[in-house]
C-alpha cells in the first residue's frame, strides 16, 4: 500500500455516511459550491468584529445605554456638577458626530456581508428546489410507468380469471358427461 492509500479516506457514497460533505443526503451540498467565496471585505477578524459591533448599534441594549449616557452627561452639566462640556454641548455633538461617522460605514459593511450570505443562500434553495423538481418528475415518471404495469396485470389477471372459469366450465360439463355415459349404461 502506498502512503497515499493510508491517508486518503474513502469516498465512495455506499461507504460515506449521510453526515459527511459529500453524501448525496448532506444537508450542505448545495452550500458547498460557494464555501471558496469571501466576503468583500474579508473574513478576518476585523471584518467579524466590525460586522458584531455594527449589529450590536441596532439592539435595545445599545439605544438604552447610549440614552442613559446622554441624559447623564446633559444632567451633570445643566446642573453644574461638571463644567465640561456646558450648553450647547459642543463635545457631546462632536461624540454623536464621531459615532456616526464610524457606525455607518461598519453597518454597511455588516450588510454587505448579510448580502453576500443572502445570495449564496438563495442560490443554493434555487438549487435545492431544482433538484426536488428534477427528484418528482422522476418519481412521477416511475409512478406513471408502474401504475400502467399494475392496469396490465389487473388485465392479465382478468384474463386469467375468466379463461380459468371456462375451464373449470369446461372441466365440470366434461365431469358431467364422463358421469352419465359411466352411469347411464349401468342403469341399462
Amino acid at each position: 500500500m502506498t502512503p497515499s492509500e493510508t491517508t486518503t479516506p474513502a469516498t465512495e457514497p455506499s461507504t460515506m455516511t449521510p453526515l459527511h460533505k459529500d453524501h448525496p443526503d448532506h444537508h450542505f451540498r448545495f452550500h458547498l459550491p460557494h464555501g471558496h467565496l469571501t466576503s468583500v471585505f474579508g473574513g478576518d477578524w476585523f471584518a467579524l468584529k466590525a460586522e458584531a459591533f455594527a449589529r450590536f448599534f441596532g439592539t435595545p441594549v445599545f439605544l438604552v445605554a447610549q440614552t442613559i449616557v446622554v441624559a447623564v452627561w446633559i444632567g451633570l452639566n445643566v446642573a453644574g456638577l461638571c463644567n465640561f462640556d456646558l450648553y450647547p454641548f459642543i463635545l457631546l455633538n462632536l461624540a454623536f458626530s464621531l459615532q456616526a461617522a464610524y457606525a455607518a460605514p461598519l453597518i454597511l459593511l455588516a450588510q454587505t456581508r448579510q448580502a453576500d450570505r443572502d445570495k449564496a443562500h438563495a442560490e443554493a434553495d434555487a438549487q435545492h428546489r431544482e433538484a426536488l423538481a428534477t427528484q418528482n418528475t422522476t418519481q412521477l415518471a416511475l409512478a406513471t410507468t408502474q401504475t400502467a404495469q399494475l392496469l396490465e396485470l389487473v388485465e392479465q389477471n382478468t384474463r386469467l380469471t375468466e379463461l380459468t372459469q371456462q375451464l373449470s366450465q369446461k372441466i365440470a360439463d366434461l365431469t358431467s358427461e364422463i358421469h352419465q355415459k359411466m352411469v347411464s349404461p349401468v342403469t341399462s
